[in-house]
């Protein structure tokens, strides 16, 4: 538990994430000269990139990553990179050119080899940020689906238990091979895979090796 950071509420969350991911972003271009980082969908994340859109980084030396995106078409509100492009750049937008979107509306299989090209030049990620769901799947690596054991570093997503059931994820190689993973868990509706997680159970979220765990009170208590 000494990993995990435990606040409030999800506004307390995302304000504590922002300012971690400031901190980091600085020191890794300071270091790298450049920063490739992963993001998650969600509400939760949203509220995070909002507030982090306001800060005075480097921006032109930073790389944005979905994490996974859904087979919709271009635009479509459901969309990860729809979200990410509403919050994240909503004030900066020059920044958008440095924004990898997945391109979810070729099909979970041309989608998945296109990006896999993206990727070729970065050795790794520097930052990969996750959220988790109900069922401790992360990205979109559902517990027991085939995607989970498909070492590429972009795998198609077939049968996920939400819709749509068709998706494109970074692969789990790549998620635990960052060299930072963070998580952004909040809710009620976490906490008994937070409290399966404590248990030991190797949750997708776990396998992905996370540094950093910020929580809220609800995902820690129900």
């Amino acid at each position: 538990m000494n990993n995990f950071k435990i606040y409030k509420d999800p506004q307390a969350v995302a304000e504590a994430a922002a300012d971690y991911l400031c901190q980091q972003i600085k020191a890794c271009i300071a270091k790298n000269n450049r920063c490739h980082i992963v993001l998650p969908g969600g509400s939760t994340p949203a509220l995070c990139l909002e507030l982090l859109s306001q800060k005075l980084l480097p921006w032109e030396s930073v790389h944005w990553y979905p994490g996974d995106e859904r087979c919709l078409p271009v635009g479509h509100s459901q969309r990860n990179d729809t979200m990410i492009k509403l919050t994240l750049f909503a004030q900066q937008p020059q920044a958008i050119k440095n924004f990898h979107s997945i391109p979810g509306e070729l099909g979970p299989q041309k989608g998945a080899k296109n990006y896999i090209k993206v990727l070729e030049p970065i050795d790794k990620f520097d930052i990969v940020v996750l959220g988790m769901g109900e069922d401790g799947h992360t990205a979109s690596l559902f517990p027991g689906n085939a995607a989970l054991n498909d070492g590429a570093s972009v795998v198609p997503v077939f049968n996920a238990p939400k819709p749509p059931a068709e998706r494109i994820s970074i692969g789990l190689t790549w998620l635990a091979n960052a060299t930072e993973c963070i998580v952004l868990a909040t809710g009620s509706s976490k906490c008994k895979a937070l409290q399966r997680i404590q248990q030991g159970v190797e949750l997708p979220v776990v396998q992905a090796r996370p540094n950093v765990w910020f929580v809220d009170e609800p995902a820690m208590k129900g």
